[in-house]
């Protein structure tokens, strides 16, 4: 889709020429293949976590995720592959290079922060999925939600220790088994419930593909859409880890974007199908319609084998995310001192060990919350809201690096170019500034509290941990916490 750099003298560039130097060959133990890149990328994107949030309007489910596509996903997808082949480091090194270092650090910080409130909603829809293996009822228990979050991030953290290429293997498998098959049989079985003569719980009619406009706050839960598709610039910080990175990363890319899409519209369609939209829970919707589906055919006792692989799946996007965001924070904390000693140490393995254990004390903390909410749906809504508030500063920042590194740096070298780059850019970053805007508008779902205790705790929890916290740290930075060079290049510290 995109053009290779072309020599000054108008030859073809040699192949390896794509590749830009300072983009590290990888040692053949820590190297990983594209498509082993791509599941990666993809668990860390799509499961079947956002299908009933979008359930609730049906057909019309097909719009709401497209419209992002085209407006987020797609500029992201092609702005970040642009990126990444041609500057390592993912997107400290993209925002510093276009803009400014202390930039750079803010985006590095957000995409690490957000995962502070990524993992309790995450895991929040692991319990709800887990009620269903032991009791249903659990489902609405706030204290077994909270005990689950902690439990398994913990154990996220001890099997993240062991490695890169650990976590690669376990977030492929967790989307085969936990995401791709359990998507098909919710399509399989949707398909022969509607051919069996039963009616679907929501209108499948040409009138339904545009949701019903009844008020701003009737459309609010788009803005979960953008979160849905968020992370597909993560895994950047690997693209060192692949064979030809110039080359590979576009080509994972593009194969991460179509298993996304088929991810997220297809079960969302499946469930509508069986599950009437007011009968649906944003955290145990999945499962909701698999029980039902089961109980129609009489196979009940495989809820609890579904309930296994889903889990299985949201464990891997979970590790994806321990092994990413928080490895890019270290690079960029060693190089240029941004954070304490303490905060930089590794274990054998290489993996910021300390970085993970802080990060799982605030978790744990936040997991709390969920014990305290009456209405566990309600605590998974703002929890999702202000992840996606945090990262959307994140790309408002890859936006605009992207158009500024392709007009000061035309001929820095790039494995791929974006076509119609500015465009991409424009329409991403409107659409990102329209998402920040939208996640202050509380949901019609939401029923916990006053309208302005809901912005307040929004717009707290977004500032003081995607601006406040990042500031202090920079403010607060001393040379000494720079690391050595041989540090930096993985040796325990």
């Amino acid at each position: 889709m995109g053009a290779v750099d072309m020599p000054a003298d108008g030859r073809r560039a040699r192949r390896t020429a794509t590749v830009p130097a300072a983009v590290p060959r990888p040692a053949p133990a820590n190297r990983i293949t594209w498509v082993a890149l791509a599941f990666m990328t993809t668990s860390s994107v799509a499961s079947l976590r956002a299908s009933p949030t979008m359930a609730v309007y049906g057909l019309a489910c097909i719009f709401l995720y497209l419209v992002p596509a085209i407006v987020f996903l797609l500029p992201t997808s092609l702005v970040s592959a642009e990126l990444a082949s041609g500057w390592s480091g993912g997107v400290y090194r993209w925002v510093s290079e276009g803009l400014s270092k202390p930039l750079g650090f803010l985006a590095v910080w957000c995409q690490f922060a957000m995962t502070i409130f990524y993992y309790p909603s995450l895991l929040a829809y692991v319990a709800s999925t887990l009620a269903y293996v032991f009791d249903p009822k659990l489902a609405s228990s706030g204290v077994f939600t909270a005990i689950v979050i902690m439990a398994l991030y913990w154990l996220g953290v001890l099997v993240s220790s062991q490695g890169t290429k650990s976590v690669a293997g376990l977030s492929s498998a967790g989307l085969i088994v936990g995401t791709l098959v359990p998507g098909t049989l919710l399509l399989v079985l949707g398909i022969v419930f509607l051919g069996q003569g039963h009616p679907s719980a929501a209108p499948m009619t040409a009138s339904h593909l545009l949701p019903p406009y009844a008020g701003l706050a009737s459309l609010v839960l788009i803005v979960n859409n953008f979160l849905s598709y968020s992370g597909m610039e993560m895994n950047a910080v690997h693209v060192s880890s692949l064979r030809n990175p110039g080359r590979e990363y576009p080509r994972s890319m593009f194969l991460a974007v179509l298993l996304v899409l088929a991810i997220f519209i297809v079960p969302a369609l499946a469930i509508s199908w069986v599950v009437p939209s007011g009968q649906l829970s944003l955290t145990a919707g999945v499962m909701q319609a698999f029980d039902a589906f089961f109980a129609e055919f009489d196979v009940g006792f495989l809820t609890p084998v579904l309930g296994i692989m889903l889990i299985a799946a949201a464990l891997g996007g979970m590790l994806t995310w321990l092994a990413g965001p928080s490895k890019g924070l270290l690079m960029i904390a060693r190089e240029e001192g941004y954070l304490p000693p303490f905060l930089q140490r590794l274990n054998k393995h290489g993996v910021q060990r300390n970085i993970l254990v802080c990060q799982g004390a605030v978790t744990t903390v936040i997991a709390l919350l969920y014990a305290f909410i009456p209405d566990v749906s309600s605590a998974y809504w703002i929890l999702s809201v202000i992840t996606t508030q945090v990262y959307l500063i994140v790309y408002l920042l890859i936006f605009v690096s992207a158009m500024r590194l392709r007009r000061t740096k035309p001929d820095h070298p790039r494995g791929y170019r974006a076509p119609l780059l500015p465009v991409l850019c424009v329409v991403g970053f409107a659409a990102s500034v329209a998402a920040l805007a939208i996640g202050f508008v509380p949901p019609s779902q939401f029923k916990s509290g006053a309208v302005g205790g809901y912005i307040a705790i929004v717009a707290g929890g977004a500032g003081v941990v995607g601006l406040l916290v990042p500031f202090l740290f920079y403010r607060l930075r001393r040379p000494s916490w720079r690391t050595p060079a041989a540090e930096q290049a993985g040796e325990p510290a």
